[in-house]
């Protein structure tokens, strides 16, 4: 597999294992409850009864081997982490450092395109504004005004119009290499299942192993 198809992989992996740790990690679905209601104690005549509270999840019958399969999903986990890691060596650039690098720049491209569109405006707003004054009594009192608004940019519009496209450029020339990588470097890992497999779909084939 490539290198893309290896951080896909790599996410299913996370994916299943956190799945599993919802269970696991739930008393509730570890442990069985049994509830005896003591009918003879208050009617002789009665016999008690013992009621098994069902877990909140299908595999409760399963929990020995959701601890072992869990085992082996980190244990797949750290084998293909070790081959992506043995991968990005051969690559002709800091992969995980470019790809964080690019983000920035996506992201301050468009909060400049952004600031670039902003434009001054001067707006009226009738009776917006309250002011005090005092009446024929010597009396405070309060009466509305109206308020112009005037707003202005407070950065240099040239600037990040250079900057945004700046980054824009630099940004699409890092995203080629970076794909470029991703395609043509392979991972040495043979993924055990399907990256589509459903959880149940997995979890019952490593079930019959």
């Amino acid at each position: 597999m490539n290198l893309k198809e290896a951080f896909r992989f790599q996410n299913k992996l996370e994916s299943l294992i956190s799945e599993t740790e919802g269970i696991l990690s739930s008393e509730d679905c570890v442990t069985l409850t049994k509830r005896t209601y003591l009918y003879k104690k208050a009617d002789p005549n009665a016999e008690n009864e013992t009621v098994t509270i069902i877990p909140n999840t299908e595999y409760y019958k399963q929990i020995n081997e959701l601890i072992e399969f869990v085992m082996y999903l980190i244990s797949q986990r750290e084998k293909l982490s070790n081959a992506i890691n043995e991968a990005k060596r051969k690559l002709p650039i800091d992969l995980d450092g470019e790809i964080s690098l690019n983000r920035y720049r996506q992201r301050m491209s468009d909060i400049f395109r952004n600031m670039a569109r902003i434009k001054g405006k001067e707006i009226r707003e009738n009776n917006s504004g309250i002011g005090y004054r005092f009446n024929n009594e010597g009396n405070q009192i309060s009466y509305k005004c109206d308020v112009d608004r005037v707003t202005t940019i407070n950065f240099n519009r040239n600037t990040v119009r250079k900057y945004a496209s700046q980054l824009s450029e630099t940004s699409d020339s890092a995203s080629l290499k970076i794909d470029k990588c991703m395609i043509n470097y392979s991972v040495d890992y043979t993924p055990e299942f399907d990256v589509n497999d459903s959880f149940d779909e997995i979890f019952e084939k490593f079930n019959s192993k």
